[in-house]
């Protein structure tokens, strides 16, 4: 049946669901989720056919969806209210535990998941200002802090203990807008909000992260300035990194001020080279995501109402095979199967 493609789409409040067919290079519209205002990121459990996608309101939570893999359609098994307006969300110890960050409010937490879905009482939570991202990988978790330009290490046993690793944060580069990481192997990849930097950090046999080395995202000569908190990235212009992921030979991230992903090649060990191509795609990239196997790219925007399917080349460069139609606002992107 081929993979899924799901967006969050937060300007109308909708999740959209399409089908990546490889053999046309086409994105099939199937089905839309409705009832999920400022609706900007969720979590994906293929093995047990669910997705947890955040909302927003008065009452901010996290709402349990069935996915149908015939049909693309996603139907509400329950709502859960939380602590804050979440940011990020991501899955621990093959789906049994949920994690979540909110920007606004600074703080994060750990979800037990019981069965179909259901969000217990928090078992682990953690405060740094504008919490961007928390990713996990077996028992190490790293959560992003964009307004400390930390990474906080640490640990969480599969019965639920959320503990603080030694050292508890890593630093990164003082005004940099630390934003979203990738893990791939024995290597994790950062992508500063404010600089538009690649950092990648060498993960070492317990967990804790040493930085490696640091590459420069933005087109050269794009006139884009080093931007801060606060700062309007579209009116200077500054530079407004925002999203970073592995496609096989290739570290990708994407910018919003020039709507450009850049391509970085991987060599031995994980270790960056310079940028090797600049290309363009959806207005205002917040999201991106690639294939597992790192051949095709599915990119959304802020600014754009559709979804670019792209295949990565031998250079590193995209193509843009065909565009979809989601909702408005769209900033979070996952592929399924």
């Amino acid at each position: 049946m081929g993979e899924l493609v799901l967006t969050a789409n937060a300007g109308d409040g909708t999740i959209s669901t399409l089908r990546l067919d490889r053999e046309a290079g086409r994105l099939v519209p199937l089905a839309t989720a409705t009832g999920l205002p400022g609706c900007g990121t969720f979590a994906v459990d293929s093995a047990r056919g669910l997705v947890y996608a955040a909302y927003k309101g008065d009452e901010p939570g996290v709402a349990t969806l069935a996915l149908d893999p015939a049909t693309g359609a996603l139907s509400q098994v329950r709502r859960t209210s939380v602590g804050g307006a979440v940011t990020y969300l991501s899955l621990a110890h093959g789906g049994s535990f949920l994690l979540g960050v909110s920007y606004g409010a600074g703080h994060g937490w750990v979800w037990p998941l019981a069965e179909g879905g259901r969000l217990e009482e928090h078992c682990g939570e953690f405060s740094y200002r504008n919490l961007h991202c928390v990713v996990a990988s077996g028992a190490d978790v790293y959560a992003v802090s964009l307004g400390e330009d930390l990474i906080a290490q640490l640990s969480l046993s599969a019965d639920g203990v959320l503990a603080p690793k030694e050292p508890l944060v890593v630093d990164v580069p003082r005004g940099s807008g630390a934003r979203h990481l990738c893990l791939d192997g024995a290597s994790a990849y950062l992508i500063t909000e404010f600089t538009g930097q690649a950092i990648r950090y060498d993960i070492g046999a317990d967990g804790t992260l040493s930085m490696a080395e640091a590459v420069d995202t933005v087109v050269p000569g794009s006139g884009l300035a080093v931007s801060a908190y606060g700062k309007e990235p579209l009116k200077e212009p500054l530079i407004w990194g925002a999203d970073i992921w592995r496609a096989g030979d290739w570290l990708l991230t994407s910018e919003r001020s020039s709507s450009l992903i850049t391509s970085i090649p991987v060599g031995e060990g994980g270790a960056l080279g310079e940028p090797a191509a600049y290309s363009s795609t959806e207005k205002q990239p917040r999201g991106f995501t690639v294939t597992a196997d790192g051949a095709y790219v599915v990119a959304v925007g802020e600014q754009s109402t559709h979804a670019a399917l792209s295949r990565v080349e031998a250079d590193g460069s995209l193509t843009v095979l065909d565009r979809a139609p989601v909702g408005a606002g769209a900033n979070w992107v996952r592929i399924v199967g």
